[in-house]
């Protein structure tokens, strides 16, 4: 194994044995078949010129000067191609995305490995020891720790669990990659968290609207707010279509007003309508908490009919563990529950195994009153009702207990309704 801190600076001789200068960064390849880049050239600095050297031109790379198996005057230099990356300039000291251990991190050193005569990024060294090792400290450190009964741990990641950020040199690497789209919401949006708001934004631009939308419920209104701050309104119009109602209008109503006003007009007409509707209400209140998103069905038909109206309708629903039963004026009549309709036999009348008294809250309900409905009862999502009766839609757990329990309390709580 090497590293190539202890590679860049040294001499770089022709086989004539003439110098041609230092080696100033190693060329990757990245390609779509190989999990590691493999290094394609060196480069080499020649007074205010730098020189690439095809690594097929190289003899020995790991030794204490870098030799080559052809006069310098033989050398056709490197040309780059898509996909290559310089590796000192372009990935040292960078931030980078650890997609296994879900968090931001900064690259200190880089570790090759040769595979049959042809050498690899193997590992990005993240430790302190990597640091050390670039300042030359290394050993001395160690020697000392190591007098002192002490181990200094490295910090090695593989780079095919990383992603690359944008940085201020232009990325040849592709950010938008699967990895990163199929990481948890929450994870996505804990990266989010760590990272400022120009590389945060940079990142959301890579990323398909149904994950921006994902990753955004995961985080509070006004770190949305800021995330979206320089997004072209026609972009985030498509995101809250794909967010909740409840999410959206928390959202719309962190931003300026007119800003506001011009989103929910570029917004298709349904979708537009239940978040107009939300903001008409508190953001403390039953109705600023709802989501209009649940599942109703009408009180004559069987369990059979009812599983069908599930398959049909089930994936716009927040949550699908509670079914509502309402007549044609929208009235709630009553409530059961997935394990409910699963153990029912499928020609059963859904009026006979309902559950007709609903407890519920009114739309002008405060957040207290229904985060204590929701512990008293064990509910999952309570309904949400007018002074007739008429519902308009659902307040889950999660949404019930924001403001009352801890943050640190709530990110252990599975979140078995989504």
């Amino acid at each position: 194994m090497a590293y190539i801190s202890e590679l860049l600076g040294r001499s770089v001789s022709d086989i004539d044995g003439n110098t041609i200068g230092p080696l100033s960064d190693l060329i990757g390849s990245i390609r779509a078949d190989a999990a590691h880049p493999q290094i394609v050239a060196i480069v080499v600095r020649q007074g205010r010129q730098e020189l690439m050297i095809p690594f097929s031109d190289v003899a020995v790379l790991v030794a204490p000067a870098i030799a080559l198996n052809k006069p310098l005057k033989d050398i056709v230099p490197y040309q780059t191609s898509e996909g290559d990356l310089r590796l000192s300039r372009d990935v040292l000291d960078k931030q980078i995305i650890d997609t296994n251990g879900m968090r931001v991190v900064r690259v200190n050193d880089l570790e090759l490995a040769r595979v049959n005569n042809l050498f690899y990024v193997a590992n990005l060294d993240i430790g302190s020891i990597g640091l050390l090792r670039r300042l030359g400290l290394a050993k001395t450190v160690q020697g000392v720790a190591q007098r002192m009964g002490r181990t200094l741990r490295s910090g090695a990641i593989a780079w095919s669990d990383t992603e690359l950020l944008p940085g201020d040199q232009p990325m040849r690497l592709k950010v938008a990659s699967d990895k990163i789209s199929e990481l948890h919401p929450a994870d996505l949006a804990e990266i989010i968290s760590d990272m400022t708001r120009t590389e945060s934004s940079k990142l959301l631009d890579t990323l398909d609207i149904k994950t921006v939308a994902d990753a955004l419920e995961e985080v509070e209104p006004d770190f949305q707010a800021s995330l979206v701050e320089g997004m072209a309104d026609e972009k985030v119009a498509d995101v809250l279509e794909e967010m909740a109602p409840d999410a959206a209008a928390d959202l719309l109503a962190e931003l300026p007003e007119e800003r506001s006003e011009d989103l929910l007009n570029l917004m298709e007409d349904e979708e537009a309508q239940d978040v107009r509707e939300l903001l008409t209400y508190p953001v403390d209140s039953a109705g600023g908490l709802m989501t209009t998103e649940y599942i109703a069905v009408p009180p004559d038909i069987t369990a059979e009919q009812a599983m069908n109206v599930l398959r049909e309708t089930a994936h716009e629903a927040e949550t699908i563990f509670y079914v509502y039963v309402t007549d044609k004026e929208e009235h709630l009549l009553g409530v059961f529950s997935l394990q409910n309709l699963v153990l029912t036999k499928p020609q059963t009348p859904i009026k006979d195994f309902m559950h007709h008294r609903v407890v519920s809250v009114n739309l002008t309900a405060s957040q207290d009153t229904v985060a204590q409905i929701v512990a008293k009862y064990n509910l999952l999502a309570v309904p949400v009702v007018d002074e007739n009766h008429c519902l308009h839609g659902i307040v889950t757990a999660d949404d019930a207990l924001d403001k009352i329990i801890p943050t640190a309390w709530k990110k252990r709580i599975p979140r078995l309704y989504r």
